[in-house]
């Protein structure tokens, strides 16, 4: 089975652009003198593939510095950043009115800004005959009313995807009998190719460029198309995830992910977030599949 990644095309793009950009310093990280090389941020543990393609690049390109990550539950990641364990946090949403003003009292300035815009992607066995599905029917099969002769599957249930799919049922729980939740997203990937009677969800980037452990299964299943059948003048197609049906707003199950940063403003902290919200950290977000919240230019100059 065909991976669910970049075309030849654009990857040689992207490796071009990061090549060409490895040689010189992100104007911002030039400005001023950091007051610490040290960091440690909270990641959401569904975010791991990019961010670890993040952290390789920023730690061979800033060798002094010393980042380290906690991957948890993006509940966990949240209750950690306001009590003060740590001031950096990488989420799939904003913070609420009550979670700002925990960090307001302790007089933190708090900056949230989007990096990128991720895919969910409902996957199947690849003996299954299901290949689309409508966002109505998803919103069924959340709530219990269709596809009780499948097994529904998703990662940790304190995870920031499972909130997702919350919020997007209309249900403040999926408690019903044929949906199961497991410990990560791999571990998803891993019970669906085994299971040809499950549905699973994950983050899109989890189907990229799969590390050994379980890129046998990601060759075992495939992803479902999805029709968003509720909205106006709704397209009659079905959208697979994708930078295109992202970036055009085709595919329907998307959420942003923001970096939630209270470090200061001569932090590592403030250094990392200049360097993945920069050309070569969007590049990196890229290369892994889905949307960077800016695209790098690129100038082309043609000598007759």
């Amino acid at each position: 089975m065909t991976r669910y990644s970049l075309s030849a095309g654009v990857c040689l793009i992207v490796l071009f652009l990061l090549c060409q950009s490895c040689g010189h310093k992100t104007n911002a990280l030039k400005k001023g003198k950091y007051s610490a090389d040290s960091l440690t941020m909270v990641v959401d543990e569904s975010l791991q593939p990019i961010v670890d393609q993040e952290l390789y690049v920023f730690k061979a390109l800033e060798t002094k510095s010393r980042p380290k990550v906690i991957y948890a539950p993006e509940n966990d990641a949240v209750n950690l950043l306001l009590a003060d364990s740590v001031r950096m946090a990488l989420i799939s949403r904003e913070l609420s009115p009550q979670e700002k003003q925990v960090l307001k009292s302790r007089n933190l300035v708090t900056i949230v800004n989007r990096f990128a815009v991720d895919a969910i992607a409902i996957i199947v066995n690849k003996a299954s005959n299901d290949t689309t599905i409508t966002v109505s029917e998803v919103k069924k099969m959340l709530n219990g009313q269709a596809r009780q002769d499948k097994n529904i599957i998703f990662d940790n249930p304190n995870s920031g995807l499972v909130r997702y799919l919350k919020a997007f049922s209309g249900n403040k729980e999926l408690k019903q009998k044929n949906i199961f939740s497991l410990k990560s997203n791999k571990d998803v990937i891993k019970y669906v190719s085994q299971h040809p009677n499950s549905i699973g969800i994950v983050g899109f980037p989890w189907l990229n460029d799969p590390d050994k452990d379980y890129a046998d299964a990601v060759d075992n299943i495939k992803i479902v198309g999805v029709r968003n059948d509720t909205a106006k003048n709704a397209s009659p197609d079905y959208f697979t995830p994708s930078q295109t049906t992202l970036a055009l707003k085709q595919y329907p199950l998307t959420r942003d992910l923001y970096i939630v940063n209270s470090t200061g403003n001569m932090s590592l902290g403030m250094k990392f977030e200049v360097f993945m919200r920069g050309e070569r950290g969007q590049l990196i977000v890229l290369k892994s599949g889905i949307l960077p919240d800016n695209i790098p230019d690129r100038q082309i100059n043609i000598v007759k």
